[in-house]
């Protein structure tokens, strides 16, 4: 029996799923005139936020790309996105081969000279872009910085890293022993089979666990873990697993959902549907969530790149055909139906980026996220409680949402699953509203206000010239990922695994 059949007390469907309805599909030629666009003024931004002396990205820049206005501040995954996106660059013939050596190899001459932690060879979140030393203060107000090794962000790097040593044969070397010495066993506590979030080298303020999982002097791992499945630090699982430094069982020991029974796990979104499951020996809740007549395995917040940065790299839905093939593609449907019918903004995409009020905010669909706080799409935080059967009843369902917040990289994310409703989408922002600029998509759009958040992120934009990347350049980027130890040591794992989602009984 399919698993998507198991029925419980989950909330009903409210709506039919949204069918294909978009736009006429774009012609070849057209449609890749439109993506070469946006790749070519999406890397003029890295341009403008790259220090020519080191090589390093700023992680934000303003929207007139002055570089008088880069971030004094970039991280692991501002550096990783430069390099894949000057990988990009390369092969849609932006530069030159040589130019695009020339960028890299500045890259990482400074990355092999940064400071980093030498046991497991990961770099601190935080450095000055224009002299690579690692940051204690904080640039904007001055406040102190407590040193941090973040497992997701060293897992972007890593990722870069393994793309340069991949397609740029002349840099491999310098590439290759970069990786190297980062060991993601580090992270890794086989007590619980999850991921740290990360560590400090020093006892920061607040709660910390000491310990070391290699065995050596004590560091001060995150309080938490990575447990939820569907997020965006299974990067730095699949790393650590290709590379031998994970034990092949964490791939099961992160939830997809929490499991219905009793009222331990009430506090979270909804009571899952689903069935419990024995994979190599680790016993699993295989849960999906409902929401307006999909079923699907939800992410933590609710956002588009917790579910689809990782598949720009890991051929996630080739491997996992019971599983990632049927998620994903529902996922960009869950986000559709969210903005167009249940919201009715009109336009759809929501991920966490800059706010266009000011700061930084995380945005996302709240039903399809396990967060019962949830990311929201509005900047009322509008938020909807289906409840957890007897353990907390539901409340009524918003009758309204208030100002939505879509961001354009969202779209590009959904490029694989749902090209022209994504392209249709993208059009419709760029003709509605001032939300482009000389360097591509502005960070986010109040759609009902019609302020953009001119500024330019280093993560956003490395999305979206992935997604481009591959889009033009046969999955350039997915290439390195799809073979060698990550095929030998992941498929396997994606190929046994049958999520709670419908599917034929033949696939």
């Amino acid at each position: 029996m399919s698993l998507g059949l198991v029925v419980t007390s989950a909330p009903a469907a409210t709506a039919a799923p949204p069918s294909p309805t978009g736009p006429a599909p774009h012609s070849t030629a057209g449609r890749n005139a439109e993506l070469h666009r946006y790749t070519a003024d999406t890397w003029r931004s890295f341009v403008a936020m790259v220090d020519p002396a080191t090589g390093l990205v700023a992680d934000n820049i303003g929207g007139d790309l002055d570089p008088a206005d880069r971030s004094a501040y970039t991280s692991p995954t501002n550096i990783g996105a430069y390099l894949w996106s000057t990988v990009v660059a390369r092969e849609t013939r932006l530069i030159s081969a040589g130019e695009a050596r020339g960028r890299i190899a500045k890259t990482l001459d400074t990355l092999a000279r940064l400071e980093i932690h030498q046991a497991s060879g990961m770099y601190y979140n935080w450095y000055d872009p224009s002299t690579g030393a690692k940051l204690t203060t904080w640039p904007v107000d001055d406040s102190t910085v407590h040193p941090f090794l973040s497992s997701v962000d060293n897992g972007w790097l890593a990722t870069a890293l393994t793309i340069v040593k991949a397609k740029v044969p002349e840099l491999a070397a310098p590439a290759q022993a970069l990786l190297r010495r980062m060991d993601f066993g580090y992270y890794y506590n086989p007590a619980e089979r999850q991921i740290r979030g990360g560590f400090w080298v020093d006892p920061p303020p607040g709660c910390s666990v000491a310990g070391n999982y290699r065995g050596g002097p004590d560091v001060y791992y995150t309080c938490h873990h990575y447990g939820a499945f569907n997020t965006e630090p299974r990067i730095a699982s699949y790393l650590g697993i290709a590379a031998g430094q994970i034990p092949r069982e964490h791939y099961f020991g992160t939830w997809r959902t929490f499991p219905p029974e009793g009222c331990d796990w009430a506090w979270s979104e909804q009571r899952a549907v689903g069935e419990w499951r024995t994979y190599l020996g680790v016993r699993l809740f295989e849960g999906a969530y409902r929401y307006r007549g999909m079923q699907l395995v939800p992410t933590w917040g609710g956002s588009m790149f917790e579910a689809l940065m990782v598949p720009l790299f890991v051929p996630e839905e080739k491997w996992g055909r019971r599983s990632w093939a049927i998620n994903h593609p529902t996922y960009v449907r869950a986000q559709i139906e969210h903005g167009l019918r249940e919201a009715g903004y009109g336009y759809w995409g929501f991920s966490p980026s800059n706010n266009p009020a000011g700061g930084y905010r995380e945005y996302g669909v709240d039903p399809i996220g396990m967060d019962a706080g949830g990311y929201t799409s509005d900047q009322e935080r509008t938020t909807v409680d289906y409840g957890y059967g007897e353990c907390r009843p539901a409340q009524p369902l918003p009758t309204a949402y208030g100002q939505g917040v879509v961001t354009p990289h969202a779209s590009f994310l959904a490029l694989r699953y749902a090209e022209d409703e994504a392209l249709q989408n993208l059009a419709n922002l760029r003709r509605d509203f001032d939300a482009y600029g000389p360097g591509g998509f502005y960070d986010a759009i109040n759609v009902t206000t019609g302020q953009a958040s001119e500024r330019y992120l280093s993560l956003d934009q490395g999305m979206i010239m992935a997604a481009l990347g591959n889009a033009l350049a046969n999955d350039v980027l997915r290439e390195p990922f799809s073979g060698g130890a990550m095929k030998q040591r992941l498929a396997p794992l994606m190929r046994m695994e049958e999520f709670s989602v419908p599917h034929r009984k033949d696939d």
